[in-house]
């Protein structure tokens, strides 16, 4: 059954100016739209609190606090919220729409991620959170599910629905609202949640974006709790060998039980995380983890849940008795930090009821129903575009096109996101628009020089940039074929496909002997001990060379080749004999003239005391036949 069409608000206009156009996600606190403000004429977000709940003042309450606080906040790297209202049985948030998708998505396609893209999706995300402390709010519910990465790579925080201020948080006898995976030791235990709570939660976060994994996991959320009570996140490290330790020291900073060992709130911990980024070289950065490691999970433990908190003896009321009791500990961790960094007291084994009562964040609580008219978009994001169109047509999908845009956190040649985008509902002869990330929209030409011309240009490539002109050149520093530059430079910025020059080094260069005139083997062997090779033409040529020496090389003398260029030698098949003309009775100039043209040289005879230039002889007579290029001796008349 398709329940998006039967939503009542689909197609409405809520509180004459929403105008709702399509349902995104469905959680247990709200559902949200996709909506148009008909009097901005711009696209939103509409989180609309389920009527059965908009009788119950607290939740009531709940929702209009996070329309204050957030609304107060006007920070880049916060989800906006631009109105809050009421219509019937509908109480509403009108919110900034961001088309993208959670962290929680780039984790279950991605699993692990390198440190530069953790740390970019940290970053924003504590100048967020650390804006809203420096405010006096608690967020209090920080997932991957809260982060979203919109289609341009900017970060923003979502889902307010728990923020607090920071005064008001007080020791509850009750219960205490959170998800399981990410709520700090004194959330469980006292029911506390103050700055250092959302620190907590970021850097269990930072950990599953290193690991791919949660750093405490088990069958129940009763052992996930005792973990968070009991044991020290592990270090990063020992799940994926070789992080930098600067990354370990961040996350036990971050997570240490005691919170009084943590940073004071977001702001202190970006301050930490920016000087560890500082600390790292650009191959710690960009290592690679094992995509072994990724966790793909989807349970409770994501969820914003009550979770009912056990009493010490004599405190609290009847209702608050039920109680299970607590499995026992899961294997320790490996180990991988400073017992003293951590500090944080052992606290006693807890008898816990952990039950989900309440899905309050959209993101976690998503769902679908799937008839037989409709198929479910496959997951994409971080695919391959092969990879991506390939699970399309499996599907029985069509291709409507494919895009391309910059992005920081999606490598390049890799899906971005998709039209609808992934886990959305579409008819069986639907189609589906890509966008392919281009990488980043500025890249730095990576250093090719000494390596050869194919891994060059591979690199190039990778890195985003087009190959282009290949210029060849000497070069006594650079064997034959490496990279002896390229134009732009190395560390030049340049946006991606920018065609990159590649000068190839020739070799050092060789100065090529005459050997014209010498037999074949000769030359031969003189042009290989000068580091060349040879090659003889097939033909002949006449020449004034003798029959079967060389007669013309392919360069000549004093012209420079590189070490292993090849010189074709072509052989003569002696010298060609032609018509020679007759001179007798023409003065010297003239004669001298007319037999260069003819393809003689000349050489004058004059006799002793003889003063006239008339030729009266020559050696070899007009209408004879000589070699061509052969001297002809012409002699003037005597006395």
């Amino acid at each position: 059954m398709d329940t998006t069409l039967q939503d009542p608000l689909v197609g409405q206009l809520l509180d004459g100016r929403y105008r709702v156009d399509a349902r995104i996600a469905v959680g247990g606190m709200a559902t949200v739209y996709r909506a148009m403000d008909t009097r901005l004429d711009r696209v939103l977000a509409l989180k609309v609190m389920h009527p059965a709940l908009a009788t119950d003042a607290s939740f009531v309450e709940r929702f209009i606090r996070e329309a204050k606080s957030v609304a107060g906040l006007a920070h880049p790297n916060v989800v906006a919220v631009f109105d809050q209202g009421a219509q019937a049985q509908y109480v509403y948030l009108a919110m900034e729409y961001v088309a993208g998708c959670t962290l929680r998505d780039v984790l279950r396609e991605r699993g692990a991620l390198q440190p530069r893209a953790a740390l970019d999706i940290l970053e924003p995300v504590l100048a967020a959170l650390g804006a809203a402390h420096r405010a006096g709010f608690v967020h209090r519910d920080m997932k991957p599910e809260n982060v979203l990465i919109g289609d341009d790579g900017r970060v923003k925080v979502a889902d307010f629905g728990l923020v607090r201020a920071v005064g008001a948080v007080t020791n509850t006898t009750g219960s205490v609202l959170g998800t399981v995976s990410y709520l700090a030791p004194e959330q469980i235990e006292h029911g506390t949640a103050d700055t250092r709570a959302d620190v907590y939660a970021c850097g269990v976060v930072l950990y599953e974006m290193l690991t791919g994994t949660k750093p405490h996991t088990g069958d129940s959320a009763a052992q996930v709790i005792y973990q968070h009570l009991n044991e020290d996140v592990p270090a990063p490290s020992a799940a994926v060998p070789g992080l930098a330790g600067e990354l370990d020291a961040l996350v036990a900073s971050a997570t240490a039980r005691d919170p009084e060992v943590r940073p004071f709130d977001a702001v202190a911990l970006l301050a930490e995380s920016r000087r560890a980024r500082s600390g790292l070289t650009d191959a710690q950065l960009d290592a690679v983890p094992p995509q072994a490691l990724t966790e793909v999970r989807d349970d409770a433990e994501d969820r914003t849940s009550v979770i009912p908190r056990v009493l010490p003896p004599g405190q609290g009321t009847a209702h608050h008795t039920s109680r299970l009791e607590m499995p026992p500990p899961l294997p320790p961790q490996p180990p991988g930090r400073r017992e003293g960094r951590r500090g944080g007291p052992q606290r006693g084994i807890i008898a816990a009821v952990v039950a989900v009562l309440l899905i309050l964040g959209v993101g976690g609580g998503v769902w679908y129903i799937n008839s037989g008219q409709f198929t479910r978009v496959p997951s994409l994001l971080g695919q391959s575009e092969k990879a991506a169109k390939g699970r399309l047509s499996d599907a029985g999908l069509e291709l409507k096109g494919v895009e391309r845009a910059y992005s920081d956190t999606v490598d390049r040649g890799r899906v971005v996101s998709s039209d609808p985008k992934s886990g959305a509902r579409i008819r069986g002869n639907g189609s589906v628009g890509l966008v392919v990330s281009r990488g980043p929209e500025i890249v730095k030409v990576p250093d090719v020089q000494g390596i050869k011309l194919p891994e060059a240009r591979r690199k190039l490539t990778k890195a985003g940039l087009a190959p282009g002109m290949i210029t060849r050149e000497f070069s006594e520093d650079n064997a034959a074929g490496e990279v002896v530059r390229t134009d732009p430079e190395a560390g030049a910025e340049r946006h991606p496909d920018t065609a990159v020059a590649i000068v190839v080094s020739k070799g050092s260069p060789v100065d090529v002997p005459d050997v014209t005139g010498e037999s074949v083997d000769d030359a031969t062997s003189e042009l290989e001990d000068a580091g060349l090779k040879v090659t003889v033409a097939s033909g002949r040529v006449n020449s004034p060379e003798d029959e079967g020496n060389v007669a013309r090389q392919s360069l000549k003398e004093g012209a420079e080749a590189a070490e292993g260029d090849t010189i074709t030698l072509t052989v003569s098949k002696g010298p060609q004999l032609i018509d020679v003309p007759d001179v007798t009775g023409k003065d010297v100039d003239d004669a001298r003239s007319e037999l260069e043209e003819a393809g003689f040289e000349v050489k004058v005879d004059r006799p002793f005391l003889s003063f006239s230039d008339t030729i009266e002889s020559q050696s070899v007579d007009g209408g004879g036949q000589a070699p061509e290029g052969s001297t002809i001796t012409i002699k003037t008349k005597g006395l």
